[in-house]
């Protein structure tokens, strides 16, 4: 964190006056803020909590020891920033400020509706709202925190320190996402586990990556030497052990200095069906990176790989990268996209009430995803077998099989708009099947590259001998 500028003289007395009674009713909170910057600067409860009469989540707190003074429980980014200005609009300028838009999306229809029902009823949610939602989605990506009387907060969105959360006073995002309270280690934010309470599981398992690649290898071992709560921290200087998420994504390098917009350094977004560059993403939201290219920003993370590699091993890196979200995109991707489009007035109209729904959203949006996230970390296994396998035996075994029932079902259909469909759907599929990425899968390999693949075989055997699986099938 930034230095507080015009840190006080002294703890104040309001502070004071919180911290005798907190130290009764909730110790652990305290002994964490005294081992915090904050305390260092003399910057206490008071100056983080304290409110305006006028502010929507005010309320007087405790008015006979502490007289008439508002305090609020949301410390917002909008709250940071009256020291930590700079941070505070890097983090706007980013993709993590805008995480809750995902309150309108396919995932949370998936999380209100296919998984969850209206059961949780509160105060500022008397229609009811999906417990999957409240505990799940919007946990990582933030929920719009409902204010009720006298300053309390809706059951329903707090706790939440969701990292797009949108606050009572109309900022979005929430600091401790990263920086946990109340002692709000730089240690703890540069930790990989930090990140991984949101970026894992089976559709961005960016810390499991992580942790098989060497670079999660290399930091396992030789945490002792990464000098995590240093400040500055500057890789190759301060630290040269292994690389954090922070170390990549965010922090210092001799040429550039620390950045809370996460993004300045990615030249995929891989979050879409078929990847794109980020500033087009940006330009979607509205954000100043709409004006930062792709490439500068690969040099930005060039920057920090050459602090460890070679120029020649950095750029061989990205050309593997590159290929890997070409092949994604060319061969699964963008046909994918266009099979459902044609597919789709052959569809019910519910929103996931197909099965093939399902089985191509979990294509690109779960394999898809780890498959191009696995390249751009060097994480083989997530990969290949977690990843590119994936989404071939789903696209071959079940997503093809299921658009050719559909055209099947529907081919002689008394309905000429649903016939129609099914022969431009069995149309696309043949032109699908029989492009050179897809027509192995008929039975047309072309014999030059059937040529090269029994080559292969033979080098093999020549180089090993007879494998076991080949002398069985033999």
């Amino acid at each position: 964190m930034a230095a507080v500028e015009s840190a006080p003289d002294e703890i104040s007395e309001e502070t004071k006056i919180c911290v005798k009674c907190h130290k009764k009713r909730s110790p652990g909170i305290v002994k964490q803020w005294e081992n915090s910057a904050h305390f260092g600067k003399n910057v206490g409860c008071y100056e983080c909590h304290k409110a305006e009469p006028g502010d929507v989540d005010a309320f007087l707190h405790e008015q006979k020891k502490v007289g008439n003074k508002h305090i609020s429980i949301i410390v917002s980014p909008k709250d940071c920033a009256n020291c930590h200005e700079k941070e505070v609009t890097e983090f706007t300028n980013s993709h993590h400020s805008q995480a809750a838009r995902i309150l309108g999306s396919m995932d949370n229809l998936l999380a209100e509706v296919v998984e969850g029902n209206r059961g949780m009823i509160t105060e500022a949610h008397p229609e009811g709202v999906s417990a999957a939602v409240v505990n799940g989605c919007w946990q990582c990506h933030g929920t719009e925190v409902k204010v009720l009387d006298e300053g309390r907060l809706d059951p329903a969105t707090w706790p939440n320190t969701g990292i797009g959360r949108l606050n009572p006073d109309g900022s979005r995002g929430s600091c401790t996402a990263c920086h946990s309270r109340h002692e709000f280690s730089v240690a703890v934010a540069r930790n990989p586990e930090n990140c991984g309470k949101c970026h894992m599981g089976p559709d961005h398992p960016q810390y499991e990556i992580y942790i098989e690649s060497k670079h999660g290898i290399a930091f396992r071992a030789n945490t002792d030497k990464m000098n995590l709560d240093a400040h500055p921290w500057v890789v190759g200087k301060d630290y040269s052990a292994a690389p954090t998420c922070a170390t990549c994504h965010m922090s210092a390098t001799k040429n550039q200095e620390v950045s809370h917009d996460v993004g300045l350094r990615i030249s995929w977004t891989n979050r879409p069906a078929i990847s794109i560059r980020p500033e087009l993403t940006d330009e979607k939201m509205g954000l100043p990176g709409a004006d930062i290219k792709w490439d500068e920003r690969r040099d930005n993370m060039k920057d920090v790989c050459s602090n460890c590699h070679s120029s020649e091993f950095v750029d061989n890196f990205y050309v593997q990268y590159d290929e890997l979200i070409k092949l994604y995109n060319n061969k699964f991707g963008k046909p994918g996209l266009a099979l459902m489009k044609v597919a789709k007035p052959l569809l019910k109209p519910v929103k996931f009430s197909n099965k093939i729904e399902f089985t191509w959203f979990e294509i690109w949006h779960h394999e898809g995803r780890r498959a191009r996230h696995g390249a751009a970390m060097m994480g083989p296994d997530y990969t290949h077998w977690h990843g590119t396998y994936e989404v071939g035996k789903h696209f071959y075994s079940e997503f093809i099989p299921e658009l050719e029932e559909l055209v099947e079902a529907n081919l002689e259909s008394s309905d000429p708009v649903k016939s129609k469909a099914a022969h431009d759907l069995e149309k696309k599929i043949e032109e699908v099947l029989n492009t050179d990425d897809h027509k192995w899968y008929i039975g047309k390999m072309d014999a030059k590259e059937a040529a090269v693949r029994q080559k292969v075989t033979d080098d093999f055997i020549k180089r090993y001998g007879k494998h076991e699986a080949i002398e069985k099938k033999e």
